[in-house]
């Protein structure tokens, strides 16, 4: 079967989906295959829930039903899937990359240009290789008329595998830090996978929505090429008026004298970079300055980043999706910089898939630590446990976390709880919230 054939299938079916679990009436089965199971042994179980048609790639399970197609390997066939969708559709994509605050950017973006368009956005972090397809798979002709991809990567080359099914017209690359660092080999490695957007743009003549002040970024697109002010248009200019905790700005475009004052509902001056990135796609795509206002003003985060949360007598920041170099070492500076009547209190997790550089990495964050005023630092993780000094409290994981708060609670005291998601302090607000 052709891709243009599987294509009219995909088109009578409606929609697609690759748990046998969750299985839609009518919908398209994609058997995906993963380290620990084999979607092929779900397919006659996702007929059987719903679903109208399943692609498999296993010869000995294709002959079990005439509903069931065969592929040579399900996983690339839905990432063709996707892209001949994307070229049918033909509609504006606006792509976002970035060591931090992508999912973030992604979302600003989202309220911001829903306030004049129909706005197709990646649900949750659904950015890697079986994410973004599902993503474009999702556009509708008849109910989108624009799409915001998030594209995530951990290793070389990703974000180039990505692009090729995005086709992006538009890209913002939010920033370049220390993150995945084992994978891509270091910094280099970092700035060259996130730049492969770029080249993807000035391959196909896409345009790029880029931070001026960011000199790192700057000189990516200046050594592709692209010309400042005609191919990459400069974010607009911002600054930060409040950040106690939530974040307050002014800003204005450069045809105009006049401020916009926004206050907003996130934590963290380290935001100021994502919400110039959603005014400048604004203004870009003809959405009104008060318009823009009135989007950032009522966009709530979700998802553990950069959340301000009341747990009984305590306050929380809670930015515990995710961490790496770059977002703990901002974290921890907004964190010094806020008010909080000396009752302050860290619960840091270890920073993920850092190789050689993870404990030098890990003992940046502890001087920076040593520098702030803190009445309790508590670390999780073996990384932390390898190079916290006397006097910091190390706990193995998340549940010994909690066993020590069960046995002393804190009061009224201000509380930022960040780390990599495999630790698991996501799980802490809540459960700080019950005692």
């Amino acid at each position: 079967m052709n891709i243009e054939e599987l294509y009219g299938i995909y088109l009578r079916c409606g929609q697609v989906t690759t748990d046998s679990r969750r299985c839609p009436e009518g919908s398209l089965f994609f058997a995906l295959r993963g380290a620990t199971f084999d979607g092929n042994a779900y397919a006659m179980q996702a007929l059987r829930a719903g679903c109208a048609r399943a692609v498999v790639d296993d010869a000995e399970a294709a002959g079990q039903d005439g509903r069931l197609i065969l592929v040579d390997d399900v996983l690339s066939t839905l990432q063709q899937l996707a892209a001949h969708h994307r070229r049918t559709w033909g509609g504006p994509v606006l792509q976002v990359t970035g060591t931090n605050g992508k999912t973030t950017t992604k979302e600003l973006l989202h309220a911001v240009l829903s306030r004049g368009r129909r706005v197709l956005c990646t649900e949750g972090n659904l950015n890697n290789h079986i994410g973004v397809p599902l993503t474009l798979l999702r556009i509708r002709a008849g109910e989108h008329d624009m799409a915001v991809v998030e594209t995530g990567a951990n290793h070389p080359g990703e974000i180039a595998a990505l692009c090729r099914m995005v086709q992006a017209d538009w890209g913002i690359v939010t920033n370049v830090g220390r993150a995945h660092l084992e994978g891509f080999g270091g910094f280099e490695g970092v700035k060259r996978t996130k730049g492969e957007l770029y080249d993807d743009l000035r391959r196909r003549g896409g345009r790029v929505l880029v931070n001026g002040e960011d000199d790192v970024l700057v000189q990516m697109l200046l050594s592709r090429g692209f010309v400042l002010g005609r191919d990459a248009l400069p974010y607009v200019e911002a600054r930060v008026t409040a950040a106690a905790p939530f974040l307050a700005i002014e800003w204005r475009d450069g045809a105009s004298q006049s401020w916009h004052s926004v206050g907003t509902a996130l934590v963290g001056a380290y935001n100021l970079g994502n919400l110039r990135a959603a005014i400048t796609a604004g203004l870009c795509f003809g959405i009104a300055p008060a318009e823009i206002d009135e989007a950032l003003a009522s966009y709530r985060p979700t998802n553990s980043r950069s959340e301000l949360r009341q747990a009984g007598s305590n306050r929380l920041i809670v930015d515990a999706y995710n961490a790496n170099p770059s977002s703990m070492e901002a974290a921890l500076a907004n964190f010094a910089a806020l008010g909080a009547d000396g009752h302050k209190m860290v619960i840091l997790g270890d920073m993920r898939e850092l190789g050689e550089e993870s404990l030098e990495e890990h003992r940046r964050v502890v001087r920076q630590l040593q520098k702030m005023s803190l009445e309790r630092t508590w670390l999780v993780g073996e990384e932390f446990g390898k190079v916290a000094p006397a006097g910091m409290c190390v706990f193995s994981d998340v549940d010994a976390v909690k066993a020590a708060l069960r046995k002393d609670i804190p009061r009224h005291a201000t509380i930022l709880v960040k780390g990599s998601n495999g630790t698991k302090l996501w799980q802490l607000p809540d459960f700080i919230a019950s005692l």
